[in-house]
């Protein structure tokens, strides 16, 4: 089957590589043996293949060239925020010098011009390491522009302009496969409805974190999203949204298990923290277990951490002020061995279903 993205086509050219690797392995031990004729008919429609991806995704073929991919994107990265930087600080430098309508054409054909120059260099760039850096640039421009030409025509600030910033990160993200512009359209949409939910309650948008159950609408979205969409063809971005829509949703979690007096619940603060602090416990516990199921290493991942944190932050609260330093970092010791057993069975009970003869 063709590959339809790079990723599929570099995860192909990966298990190629491992596959020799461990044929030359079992050569080596005996247990099988090609003759020549089989072993140049697979080296053959390797090479053909490695060839074809290379030439229509510009593929990494061994693990130099992988590092050196590694370094590209980083320099790709750096080179988008510093020329992102120094779009920022042209338009100051030199902004007092223009007329209202200058400053305004300005903005208009700088957000529009990079804009055009993504898509032109996407077309000419098959490595795509230019072309984010430009998408980069480009939406930087025009967060830039919203937010001067609201300054410029004295414009009430809203939390409005964060839609058009996360439609324009999030279509740059699908067609350059970016994932830090998919990152930058998530955080606009999680502030987005966020506020909206704030300002249902009565409250200015502006203080929407106030109160963190604004969050829980967001988080919930974010986690089904990947579920509604296809995303065959983008590799990575349904672990982004489920990872952002459970940091959404554990943090101000976290937040109210603490700090009882920020919540809508209308009770003691005491009972509030209790609340929150089971339910803290029983949705991670939740997660984990959906995470396993559905072989979402980052969901489990993350459930872990929160419900390490949990845990953790019940034990100060019972134990630091009344147990000996010394006791309590013991008591916390043998917890972390308890949940590496547990963890333990659980992978072990995991290996042996995944065994079974389906």
């Amino acid at each position: 089957m063709t590959p339809s993205s790079r990723a599929e086509a570099q995860q192909r050219a990966d298990e190629m590589r491992l596959f020799r690797s461990e044929l030359d392995r079992l050569e080596r031990e005996g247990v099988l043996k090609l003759s020549e004729d089989q072993r140049r008919a697979v080296a053959d429609h390797q090479r053909g293949l490695l060839a074809a991806y290379a030439q229509a995704f510009d593929i990494d073929r061994d693990a130099q060239a992988k590092q050196l991919s590694l370094g590209m994107r980083v320099a790709s990265f750096l080179g988008a925020l510093a020329l992102a930087a120094s779009a920022f600080f042209l338009f100051y430098q030199f902004w007092g010098r223009f007329y209202t309508e200058a400053q305004a054409g300005i903005l208009i054909t700088a957000a529009l011009g990079t804009l055009v120059a993504t898509f032109a260099i996407q077309a000419r760039d098959p490595t795509g390491y230019f072309t984010k850096l430009a998408a980069m640039v480009a939406f930087a421009c025009f967060v830039l522009n919203i937010v001067m030409l609201g300054q410029i025509f004295n414009i009430t600030p809203s939390d409005k302009a964060l839609l058009p910033w996360a439609a324009l990160a999030l279509l740059l993200a699908y067609a350059c496969d970016l994932r830090l512009l998919l990152a930058a359209g998530i955080l606009c949409l999680i502030a987005f409805v966020s506020a909206r939910t704030g300002t249902w309650s009565g409250m200015y948008w502006l203080h929407f974190g106030e109160r963190p159950e604004n969050f829980f609408p967001a988080a919930v979205g974010l986690f089904f999203v990947p579920q509604l969409l296809d995303h065959r063809k983008f590799h990575g971005f349904p672990a982004i949204y489920r990872v952002f829509g459970l940091l959404t949703f554990f943090l101000p979690m976290l937040i109210l298990a603490n700090w009882g007096r920020f919540s809508y619940l209308d009770f003691e603060r005491n009972i509030v923290e209790g609340f929150y602090q089971v339910l803290g416990f029983a949705s991670t516990a939740g997660i984990i277990w959906l995470g396993a199921r559905r072989h979402w290493p980052e969901v489990v991942n993350t459930g872990l951490v929160f419900f390490v944190i949990f845990l953790y932050t019940k034990f100060y609260d019972w134990w630091w002020e009344i147990m000996p330093k010394y006791l309590f970092f013991f008591v916390v010791g043998l917890t972390a061995v308890l949940l590496l057993a547990i963890f333990k069975r659980l992978r072990a009970g995991a290996l042996a279903t995944g065994a079974k003869p389906k």
